[in-house]
C-alpha cells in the first residue's frame, strides 16, 4: 500500500494550517501539554521527530537543550513551512516517510513523535525500526489518535444526548477490527489506521521495549476555562500517549 501524503493536498494544507494557527485547538489544550510533561530532558541529547510537521517541536527541543535534531515528514509543504520559520543550524529536516527511517544512518537518544503514527500501517515495523535507531536507554514517545475514535469504519462514531441536549456518552463500533479507516477531514478519503490497544502495546514489547508511561491525557482546568467543549473528554479520550524505553 502506498503511503497517503494527504499534507500536501492544497484544500487539506489549507484547512489544517488554520486549524493550528487558532490559539483554541485539541494540541494545544489536550495532547502538547500531556506529552510536554512525559518528555525525558534533552540536554545534549540528539532527537528524532517523526511526522514533524512545520517544526514547533522541532525548534522547543533544541531550546531545551538538544544537540541536534532530525525532523522527518513526507509533506513538502509541511517541510517548506519548517525551513522557513523553525531553521536552525542544529536541525536537519528530511522529507521521507517513516516508513523508509531505517534509512537514516544515525542513532537517536529521543524518538518523538505527534499524532503521526496512526497513518502507519505496519506498525509492528515502525516499532522495530525505531528501536534499531535508538541508543541503549533511548527514549520513544508518541501520541496517536485513540482507538476508540479510530474504531468505526464508517467514521460515524458519535456522541448521545440526554433530553437536554447534554452528552452523556458515546457511541463507537468495530473496535476489535483492525485496518484501514477513511474519514472526511477537510477533504474525502483520507487514510487512518485502527489498532487495539493491545495491538500497540504488544508491538512495542514484540520490538524490545519497555513501557514506561500510557496517558489518555484529561484536560487540565485552565484549558476547560478557555475551551468548556474539553469536558467531553471525560466521557471518552480523543488520544493515546505512549512513553518506551529501549532496554
Amino acid at each position: 500500500m502506498s503511503n497517503q501524503n494527504i499534507y500536501d493536498n492544497d484544500t487539506f494544507f489549507a484547512g489544517y494550517s488554520e486549524l493550528r494557527s487558532r490559539e483554541i485547538n485539541s494540541n494545544n489544550m489536550l495532547e502538547q501539554p500531556a506529552m510536554k510533561e512525559m518528555l525525558p530532558d534533552q540536554t545534549g541529547k540528539i532527537v528524532l521527530d517523526l511526522g514533524c510537521g512545520c517544526g514547533a517541536n522541532c525548534i522547543e527541543f533544541i531550546k531545551n537543550g538538544a544537540s541536534n535534531v532530525v525532523g522527518v515528514d513526507i509533506s513538502e509543504k509541511m517541510l517548506s513551512v519548517a525551513k522557513e520559520e523553525a531553521h536552525h543550524d542544529n536541525i536537519e529536516y528530511i522529507n521521507m516517510s517513516m516508513t523508509d527511517i531505517s534509512t537514516l544512518n544515525q542513532k537517536f537518544d529521543l524518538v518523538y513523535s505527534s499524532l503521526a503514527f496512526h497513518y502507519i500501517e505496519d506498525f509492528e515495523k515502525l516499532c522495530k525500526d525505531i528501536y534499531e535507531l535508538l541508543n541503549e536507554n533511548g527514549v520513544l514517545l508518541f501520541s496517536q489518535e485513540h482507538p476508540l475514535i479510530t474504531a468505526t469504519i464508517d467514521g460515524n462514531g458519535h456522541y448521545n444526548k440526554d433530553e437536554n441536549g447534554r452528552k452523556v456518552s458515546y457511541t463507537f463500533s468495530n473496535y476489535n477490527e483492525p485496518g484501514e479507516r477513511y474519514v472526511h477531514w477537510y477533504v474525502d478519503g483520507v487514510r487512518k489506521y485502527h489498532r487495539t490497544f493491545s495491538d500497540t502495546i504488544n508491538s512495542l514489547a514484540k520490538a524490545g521495549f519497555k513501557i514506561e508511561e500510557v496517558c489518555e491525557p484529561q484536560p487540565q482546568p485552565w484549558a476547560m476555562d478557555k475551551w468548556p467543549a474539553l469536558y467531553d473528554e471525560f466521557i471518552k479520550p480523543s488520544f493515546l500517549i505512549v512513553k518506551a524505553r529501549k532496554v
